[in-house]
């Protein structure tokens, strides 16, 4: 782990770290969310006669993965080889995951977070009228693959456990 914030220079102002002495290479992120509702709202879902809600939360993490450095002050815009976000229904609510990739000088670890983020915010969007007390929790980094700082995986919790184990729906 670093022993100075990398965002900030000798005087304390904020700044775009400087990546330019470093080399294009093959890098990835997961992330994940979850997104907690009663289970009337979860069962409302595959019911909707407008449409798909998941779809559209899906589509909605895709696109904001897509636009991180215009919403994360430091952020370096990149160019995405890949953005998947998957968004499951399971017993208690929507588990959201997402996987960016690129080859860059710099990690894709924020467009990975901002996918979950923002895809589990548009499931908030899409069943608030059926209920306000909908909870988003467990923004996560998953994993992370490349760079300078190495690989990173995120040791297993209760919560995220609980989670999987509830979910019928799971691909994985």
């Amino acid at each position: 782990m670093a022993n100075k914030l990398s965002h900030f220079d000798g005087a304390g102002r904020a700044r775009m770290v400087d990546v330019s002495g470093k080399g294009a290479t093959r890098r990835e992120a997961e992330a994940s969310a979850f997104v907690s509702m009663k289970p009337a709202v979860v069962a409302a879902l595959p019911k909707n006669p407008k449409g798909d809600p998941l779809e559209v939360a899906r589509l909605a993490g895709i696109m904001a993965a897509k636009r991180t450095a215009e919403l994360i002050p430091m952020c370096h815009p990149l160019p995405l080889a890949l953005v998947d976000v998957d968004v499951c229904l399971c017993e208690n609510g929507v588990a959201v995951t997402s996987r960016v990739m690129t080859t860059a000088e710099t990690g894709v670890e924020m467009e990975a977070m901002v996918a979950a983020t923002v895809a589990a915010l548009t499931v908030y969007d899409m069943c608030k009228g059926m209920d306000k007390s909908i909870e988003i929790s467990q923004i996560v980094l998953e994993r992370k693959i490349g760079g300078k700082s190495g690989d990173y995986r995120r040791a297993p919790s209760r919560s995220s456990e609980k989670s999987q184990l509830k979910n019928p729906h799971s691909k994985k």
